[in-house]
Parts: structure tokens; sequence; C-alpha cells
């Protein structure tokens, strides 16, 4: 790619993926009057739809990453952690594209009142990726204005960014699509790939499976190198970078793991505890 044509690229999805960075003292806080409590962006709810009210208590909790898994079964999308658990009345529709598209519209076009930063929503597909890719491409083209979408080269921002994890064949299907309403989620092997931000604008990772560390003691040197290094990097691509399997206890271990992924600048922070994540975004207004 022409580094024209990379600046380019990574400048408009900076603005579309990415957002805006957190705003500062004095501005920050006139915006939330005038638009009520700022969203947390970086908060992300892992496994969302195991709470009592999908959706709706991320957003309560002002969110700005939800989590579903998908199954495919027919034509239908159906969100479950695992297959036994299986509910014809959960479809993706029903929990979450319904719920967004009616939200978008009573919000005069974005998902937070008055914050035009698309909120984003990963899709964890739990069937074979290529053809659940495809079913949910179909479903997903149903909510037109809905998503955040790359055509031929340029990336247009919605209310909602969906970006596609889990099952890896759903890669080859997203390639090769010119138009399309969905990002991939990348994993670290992707870093510093041919693989431009503006299809993986997202780098995901098991926590355990490249630290040690988990949050007793001192954060050794070596992996606090290692860890601004992979978030560096992923910047400087555009992209944004998130850790699943971080400890989720709350205590003092969970406190300064997420103190160092804050220092280092990671994008999300993976949770089930919506309340505690919320609790230590707001105590580090910054963020």
């Amino acid at each position: 790619m022409a580094l024209t044509t990379r600046r380019r690229a990574l400048t408009t999805l900076g603005a579309a993926l990415a957002g805006s960075l957190a705003l500062p003292g004095a501005q920050a806080l006139a915006a939330q009057r005038k638009h009520g409590p700022r969203p947390l962006w970086r908060a992300h709810a892992h496994n969302d739809y195991e709470h009592p009210r999908p959706l709706f208590d991320a957003l309560d909790h002002r969110f700005g990453s939800v989590e579903a898994d998908i199954f495919l079964v027919g034509d239908q999308l159906l969100i479950a952690h695992d297959a036994t658990e299986l509910d014809p009345s959960r479809t993706l529709e029903s929990l979450y594209l319904d719920p967004l598209a009616a939200r978008v519209k009573a919000n005069h076009g974005s998902v937070y009142r008055g914050w035009r930063r698309p909120v984003q929503l990963l899709i964890d597909i739990k069937t074979e990726g290529s053809s659940t890719y495809l079913e949910l491409d179909r479903h997903l083209l149903r909510y037109k204005h809905l998503f955040t979408t790359y055509a031929h080269g340029r990336v247009h921002p919605g209310p909602v960014t969906a970006v596609i994890s889990g099952d890896r064949a759903a890669r080859t299907p997203m390639e090769a699509q010119s138009v399309r309403r969905a990002f991939y989620d990348g994993r670290l092997t992707d870093l510093g790939s041919a693989a431009p931000a503006s299809f993986i604008p997202l780098i995901s990772d098991n926590w355990t499976l490249n630290f040690s560390w988990l949050g007793d003691g001192p954060f050794p040197d070596a992996e606090r190198q290692k860890l601004r290094s992979i978030i560096t990097e992923a910047h400087a691509h555009g992209q944004q970078v998130r850790f699943w399997a971080t400890p989720d206890t709350a205590g003092p271990a969970r406190d300064a793991l997420w103190t160092e992924l804050l220092a280092a600048g990671a994008d999300y922070f993976n949770t089930d505890d919506l309340a505690g994540l919320e609790a230590f975004l707001d105590a580090h207004p910054n963020s």
C-alpha cells in the first residue's frame, strides 16, 4: 500500500472506529452536562448475553462494547455460550440488533444520545465460520444505516461497529467482500501483517497465553515492556487492543492488572463485572 494511501486509511479508520480520545477537563464536563454521563468506551462486556438484561445492563453501565456469541441454526442466529443452552427465542435480532436499531432511532442516530462515536458489537461465531458469517452478513444488511460499513476501500462510520471474532474461517468470505458491514477481530499473530486496519481494526488475544503475571506482586519489567510494545505497534497501524482471560475477581490483583493495562494504553478492558469496571474507570476519569 502506498504511504499516502495508508495514512489516509489510518486517518479514516481512526475517526470511524477508534473515535475521539478522552476530552480534557472542562470540555469533558461541558459535554457531560449537554449529553449526560460520558460513555466508558474502553469497557467491554464479555459474554454480555449472560446478564439479566442483555445489552441494556451494559448500556446502563455506559459500556462502549458488548459481546454476543452466535450459533447458526437453520437460517437463525441464536445467542448462547454453549450449544446445550440454545433457545429459539434468544436470537441476535431480538437481543441486540432490534434493540440497538430502536435506541439509535430514539437517540437521533447514536447509541448514546449526543455521543457520535460507534459502540462496538463483538460477535463471536461458535459454529463453522464461513457459512455462519455469510448468514450473519444477510442479517446485518437488513439494518441499513446502523453499522459502520467498509465499501470499496473506504470506511463509513455508523452508530454500531460489528467486529467478528470466534471461528477463524469467517476471514475468507470477509476478505473477498468489497462491501461489508463488519470487521475482523485479529490475533497477535496478525500484528504487523499486511492486513490493513480497515479489515482488522481490533487485535484480541488470551492474556494467560502471553503473560505470566496475574496481578499479584510486581509486574515483571520484561512483560510490561512486551505489553507496551504490543499496544504501541497496534496503535501505529490504527488498530486497537483487547485481552481476554484477565483476572476478573474483585480485589487488588484485578485492580493492579487493570492499572497496568490503563498505563499501557489498552483500548478495551474485558469483564463480566459491569459495576466493578464502571467504578474502576470512573476512578480514572482521563481513561
